[in-house]
């Protein structure tokens, strides 16, 4: 027990709470495993170690690199800087399709941890030429206690922080990140409700609910919806998404309409064989225009005129993009459209850096 606990990847939970017979429930997202002594919750990334909660992967580093904001996608924040986006193991949905199932699906294996402490990290941060931090490729939720500790540093050195998350985390931890320096979060709204119970093992509900509580928070916002025909590209499913979205989070939030193609366990399950359709990812596009969206984006499709940001109010090209990067912003710097002079909902680098 002496030995486990003196690697620096272990370290106690923050919520929790102790139950009968050494037993204990997680608290960190929705799922709120109730763990016996020596057993493991639903993400494998927490121990309970003779009655108290332990996360097994704290600074437990699986990817890091300077990633453009426009990777995680973040479209209306910080266009054109770099985030130092780090990733751990495991997470604590089971969608059949992940794209990154070659981590999301391991779980941390203590005898080849690679620690990097939080203040390397943020030391990295200006190294690497980064204004701020992104918590992503697996679950950020999972590293909970070490992104609450990245964020502060970060914070008092004049960075931003930002999730990239199923947004599956607990009222009580999206509370701690927000006190901690969240700034920004991406959230994958991943179908409706039916869908995500079916696949991915997670009540819908929960997710619009950090979302809005996120958002009545000051976090900036954007939502990403990965189109999977035979899952959630039926007009139902998206109407209802886009609707939502502009009634409970508001029709300025941008929606990232991304291509799905065949990953993990997808074609073992009979899920569809191919690139979602270019005509797919269109209809979706105009489906969240017709909603009442102002900005929708296609995503994984490099080059489309719909990866650019135009002005709702007279159609102007504001923002050029060719995959991650910026090729033209034309933008004012009290954020306008210079050609109407209608106000564009832009968290950007001149103001806040």
């Amino acid at each position: 027990m002496k030995r486990i606990k003196e690697n620096p990847c272990i370290k106690e939970a923050l919520l929790y709470e102790q139950l009968e017979s050494k037993k204990v429930r997680c608290k960190t997202c929705e799922r709120f495993c109730k763990i016996g002594v020596g057993k493991l919750g639903f993400c494998k990334t927490r121990m309970n170690l003779d009655g108290k909660l332990y996360t097994l992967e704290y600074g437990d580093i699986s990817s890091i690199s300077a990633n453009p904001i426009e990777k995680k996608p973040f479209f209306h924040f910080f266009p054109g800087s770099k985030a130092l986006t780090a990733g751990s193991y495991s997470c604590n949905f089971s969608c059949p399709w992940c794209q990154n199932w070659d981590i999301s699906k391991t779980a941390p294996n203590l005898a080849r941890s690679n620690y990097v402490s939080p203040e390397r990290f943020v030391q990295m941060i200006k190294e690497k030429g980064c204004q701020g931090t992104s918590i992503s490729f697996n679950e950020p939720t999972l590293l909970l206690e070490y992104s609450l500790d990245v964020f502060e540093l970060a914070k008092k050195d004049g960075c931003y922080n930002t999730y990239v998350t199923n947004g599956y985390m607990s009222a009580a931890a999206l509370r701690l990140l927000v006190e901690h320096g969240l700034d920004a979060m991406n959230v994958d709204v991943k179908g409706c409700a039916e869908a995500v119970d079916k696949y991915c093992g997670a009540d819908m509900e929960k997710v619009w609910r950090n979302i809005k509580e996120a958002k009545s928070k000051g976090v900036h916002i954007e939502l990403t919806t990965l189109i999977i025909p035979g899952v959630n590209e039926d007009e139902e499913c998206l109407k209802s998404i886009a609707s939502r979205i502009r009634k409970e989070v508001g029709e300025n939030t941008p929606w990232h309409v991304t291509q799905y193609y065949p990953a993990y366990r997808s074609l073992e399950l009979g899920l569809y064989k191919g690139r979602t359709p270019l005509k797919t990812l269109e209809h979706a596009r105009e489906t969240g225009k017709k909603e009442g969206l102002n900005y929708v984006y296609l995503g994984n499709v490099p080059g489309h005129p719909y990866e650019n940001t135009y002005c709702p109010s007279c159609g102007a090209l504001l923002i050029k993009r060719s995959g991650f990067d910026l090729v033209s912003y034309r933008i004012t710097a009290e954020n306008k459209c210079p050609k109407c002079g209608e106000g564009i909902p832009i968290v950007d680098a001149i103001r806040r850096l």
